[in-house]
């Protein structure tokens, strides 16, 4: 995710169906079973990439769930850090959106999105939540947070998700990502507007930035929505 030259340095997001995406690099520590990693660097068909990709997705929210132990939770938060995006990518990216690992995938990089950009999110989370009604609420974010607040919340939608309800973690990652929906979109009005007065392109061409990734995190926090729907239902696999 490119940083922004604007105020708020909104990061780009783009639609993987309709969730996040990062172009950050990380290290690649030999955490997960290294006969899987040959298996993915020696490129695996299709079908047993989905089913290497369900399994792991299963087999990691069972674990975590079962045990609760905080240095497992903390392992399993910093995932994407630990593993490196490009390993979990493979694992995951390509997933269903409205399937476990495809919701997984959405988690770790909204939380990976919400740690980078600490300041402009409480920012934009400042302009967004008058608009956004029953969604703060729902998100667990005070009218005015910092940005250690952001990062804490990255965290612990995250964390809910493996120790805590997972329908509620979706719920609350769905709800923050309207928030910001609505500030982006509301920044972006106001751009336009300034624009239109002072015959600044530079601020129109900002503004339709923002209006990007404002429907970018729209679908991302509708396709949280749904598969919180679908984990209660017992159709999230």
């Amino acid at each position: 995710m490119s940083t922004s030259s604007s105020p708020f340095g909104s990061s780009s997001v783009r639609a993987a169906g309709s969730g996040f995406a990062s172009s950050g690099r990380f290290t690649r520590p030999a955490q997960l079973d290294q006969a899987l990693i040959d298996h993915i660097a020696g490129g695996a068909d299709p079908q047993r990439l989905s089913e290497v990709s369900h399994t792991t997705a299963a087999s990691l929210l069972d674990r975590v769930h079962h045990t609760q132990d905080p240095q497992v939770v903390g392992r399993v938060l910093t995932l994407v850090e630990r593993e490196g995006v490009d390993l979990v990518a493979e694992l995951w990216s390509d997933a269903d959106p409205e399937s476990l690992p495809g919701v997984l995938w959405r988690l770790y990089m909204l939380r990976t999105w919400m740690h980078r950009n600490q300041e402009s999110i409480s920012r934009l989370w400042r302009v967004g939540e008058p608009v956004a009604g029953a969604s703060s609420a729902i998100a667990g974010v005070d009218q005015a947070p910092t940005a250690d607040d952001i990062a804490r919340t990255a965290d612990s939608i995250l964390s809910g998700a493996f120790v805590g309800d997972f329908a509620v973690a979706l719920e609350r990652a769905s709800a923050f990502c309207s928030v910001i929906s609505a500030g982006l979109v509301a920044e972006a009005r106001r751009r336009r507007e300034r624009a239109a007065e002072v015959g600044e392109p530079t601020l129109a061409g900002t503004s339709r930035h923002f209006v990007r990734t404002a429907k970018s995190l729209h679908g991302t926090s509708v396709d949280f929505r749904k598969g919180a729907t679908l984990w209660r239902e017992g159709r999230l696999e």
